[in-house]
């Protein structure tokens, strides 16, 4: 395993440091290796939705048409998710 020697503001060794502390992780290195492969995952994840995005080809629907839709469908999950709670 390589090494790496990294420096970070006060705050932000602060709260890696605190991590630690909690049991979260066993020690920094644990913590930046979690931190990474977790922005990992995410950066793959957005790019498979950008590469699905591009799949899909150019849409036929205008802009302010899909821009409509995105705004109907929101409000309708936002009225289930409420009554759901309610």
């Amino acid at each position: 395993m390589a090494t790496m020697n990294i420096s970070l503001p006060d705050e932000m060794k602060a709260w890696v440091d605190e991590q630690v502390s909690r049991g979260r992780y066993a020690n920094a290195s644990d913590a930046i290796r979690d931190f990474i492969r977790r922005d990992q995952q995410a950066v793959a994840h957005l790019q498979s939705l950008i590469d699905e995005g591009v799949a899909s080809g150019i849409s036929e629907t205008p802009p302010d048409k899909l821009l409509e839709d995105i705004k109907r469908r929101t409000r309708a999950k936002l009225k289930a998710a409420a009554q759901d709670a309610a």
